[in-house]
């Protein structure tokens, strides 16, 4: 549950904070429009960890998640009226948020709070 509610946070301030530094290449019109994205991309991040997140694929699971997060975050741009999201805003929205997952997922191996699905 730890690494949801990280995630609840650091997602969302991601994309606002991608939003704001690469505007040409993120733009959602609203604030709840790029909340909704970082919240689906929080609930998705925490389900694959759930998923397949253990010693052994630390790095396969941040490669997921930046894979998921690129899709996500370019998709959102064709769902949101308004929004522009080019596949290089995506690109670095999903990078950054690569580099929190690492992170992330480093803290919760080595405190053993990675939660398995059984």
């Amino acid at each position: 549950m730890t690494g949801l509610i990280v995630k609840l946070i650091v997602c969302p301030a991601v994309v606002y904070l991608t939003s704001i530094i690469f505007s040409g290449q993120v733009s959602y019109p609203f604030l709840y429009q790029l909340i909704i994205v970082g919240f689906v991309l929080a609930i998705a991040g925490h389900l694959m960890e759930v998923w397949m997140l253990n010693k052994k694929t630390i790095w396969t699971s941040t490669g997921m998640d930046f894979v998921a997060a690129t899709i996500l975050v370019y998709l959102s741009g064709f769902v949101f009226s308004g929004a522009t999201i080019t596949l290089l805003g995506a690109l670095v929205t999903a990078f950054l948020l690569a580099i929190t997952e690492v992170i992330q997922h480093y803290y919760l191996i080595s405190s053993g709070k990675v939660e398995r699905a059984n």
